[in-house]
């Protein structure tokens, strides 16, 4: 009877070793300084998401990309609506000769100019007066039909590109992307014409364009789910169209596409390789082509497709996308996440602070978890270091300090229960257990350590949130208060000795979700 206890005991022993290894075996992130692995890859900051064109002439809108662009240091930025009628673009007389007018587009792209930012166009929606039927999308009516006439559709991105090279001159309209509409292989949301149909599109908006500066890139499809890639190469092949790049959107929910209502019910999907899966192989799509060099953009990317999903502002976030954008690797030229704000009107004007809606900021420009992934990554050095931890980037700067951003992502939404059900409660976050930090190849002398931290509570806005009772409306002084609290400042500061042995070691409790940064300055 001894023996069978004894046994039982052990079995559970062995068990508890297996299922929570990660408790008695640390975690252990070891880098050198001195060893180099090369550029470090910033596609992660290549473009950002807005909601529509629209609201780009909002001062608040105004006020927080420059923000965005001072912090996190997006290069260009694509958005919806450019071409719909609250851009006031294109008109017919009483004979249906066709009226141009760039004024608003004008005040939107030189306020990106002055920024030193970049549009990345995306050619859409059809002007009401070009369309061929009313069908709309969204609360701004943004009309998804092909055009009654291609020829004047032709003309019009013709003209528009032109009015773009003798404003800001070719040489920088040179280095902008053209992309033709969006999420065309959704039908009827976005489209409602056919493949073929969308394919004549994209021919002669390429015809306009290319026939102001053959230079000047245009791509596509836009489309939702990572579709259509080697279809629209294989046709841009048949029929001699041009293509510089493919762009293609993931979202990190395993069911349906739109819903800018949030009604579907979405679930964070238990995939591991979850959007950087659809990037891996649409790399793979375009490798085996008969265009293997062409560009890769993910024009749109999020843990979820719909602007009321609370896992937007949520503290799991911010090691959500540091995660997917680790494992994304070098598959891709950039990946536009969706979006930098809450100022976004798909469903409406938003009538709560915290709703779920994509932004990195919300409408009041309150930082939420998601936007600390963005600064963070900003921080990093040019250099990247040698490293095996599949969750973290360490990197050197031009002056010799080290950086090293680390995290842990933990799947944590219970089975049979959706993210509208569970991101909208105070989750505190589980203990997972210690990481240990050895750095070799520092100088010798004196260092500041800054520590930063983003996890539950912890620059953590929407818990802070739910502290105050979820307010309808928010204060000006609840505004403040909740800035203040989660502005991304410095958790810790050490002051480090470093001999001439170079290395340095140090253990960090991790719980779920949490994201560190440290930075090693020599004083």
């Amino acid at each position: 009877m001894k023996n069978n206890i004894f046994a039982s005991v052990l079995l559970i022993c062995l068990t508890n070793v297996s299922l929570f290894g990660q408790i008695s075996t640390d975690r252990i992130i070891k880098v050198n300084s001195n060893q180099s692995a090369g550029k470090f890859n910033t596609m992660f900051k290549e473009c950002v998401g807005a909601g529509r064109a629209n609201e780009g002439l909002r001062a608040d809108w105004q006020q927080q990309l420059a923000m965005v662009k001072k912090e996190c240091d997006f290069k260009y930025i694509r958005m919806h609506g450019l071409l719909t009628d609250d851009m006031a673009v294109y008109r017919e007389d009483s004979k249906g000769n066709p009226e141009y007018n760039y004024q608003y587009v004008d005040v939107l792209f030189d306020f990106l100019i002055s920024i030193k930012m970049k549009p990345f166009v995306e050619l859409g929606f059809m002007p009401n007066a070009l369309a061929s039927g009313k069908e709309t999308i969204f609360w701004w009516k943004g009309n998804v039909t092909p055009p009654k006439d291609y020829k004047k559709w032709e003309d019009l991105i013709r003209n528009l590109t032109q009015h773009f090279t003798e404003r800001y001159g070719a040489d920088e309209v040179k280095t902008w992307y053209f992309e033709v509409w969006n999420e065309p292989n959704l039908t009827p949301g976005f489209w409602t014409g056919t493949q073929a149909e969308y394919f004549k599109l994209y021919d002669y908006a390429v015809r306009g364009i290319k026939s102001v500066n053959p230079d000047y890139k245009v791509g596509g499809p836009a489309t939702a789910g990572a579709g259509w890639v080697p279809e629209t190469i294989a046709f841009c092949d048949k029929n001699n169209v041009p293509i510089d790049f493919i762009s293609t959107h993931s979202y990190g929910v395993g069911q349906g596409f739109l819903d800018e209502f949030g009604q579907s019910g979405t679930v964070l999907s238990k995939e591991t390789s979850s959007v950087s899966g659809d990037v891996i192989n649409s790399r793979k799509q375009i490798a085996s082509s008969v265009k293997p060099n062409l560009e890769l953009h993910y024009t749109e990317w999020s843990s979820s497709y719909t602007p009321a999903d609370p896992i937007h502002d949520s503290y799991h976030s911010a090691a959500y996308i540091l995660q997917k954008l680790k494992q994304v690797g070098n598959a891709a030229n950039s990946m536009s996440y969706w979006v930098f704000t809450d100022i976004f009107e798909e469903p409406g004007p938003r009538f709560t602070p915290f709703h779920g809606g994509f932004g990195l900021l919300n409408t009041q420009g309150i930082k939420k978890p998601a936007y600390f992934s963005y600064s963070f990554l900003n921080k990093l050095g040019e250099t990247e270091l040698q490293n095996t931890d599949t969750s973290s980037w360490a990197t050197k700067n031009k002056k010799g300090d080290v950086q090293l951003l680390f995290w842990d992502f933990t799947y944590t939404l219970p089975e049979a229960t959706n993210n509208q059900q569970y991101y909208i409660k105070d989750l505190p976050s589980k203990y997972k257990g210690k990481v240990k930090i050895e750095v070799a190849g520092l100088q010798e002398g004196n260092y500041n350590l800054e520590i930063y931290k983003v996890g539950y509570k912890s620059n953590d806005a929407f818990t802070d949130y739910l502290g105050m009772n979820k307010p309808n409306q928010l204060t000006k002084e609840q505004v403040k208060k909740l800035k203040e609290n989660n502005n991304g400042s410095v958790f810790k500061i050490e002051k480090l000795t470093v001999d001439a042995k170079g290395n340095f070691s140090k253990e960090i409790e991790m719980n779920e979700n949490d994201v560190y940064f440290l930075n090693f300055i020599k004083q």
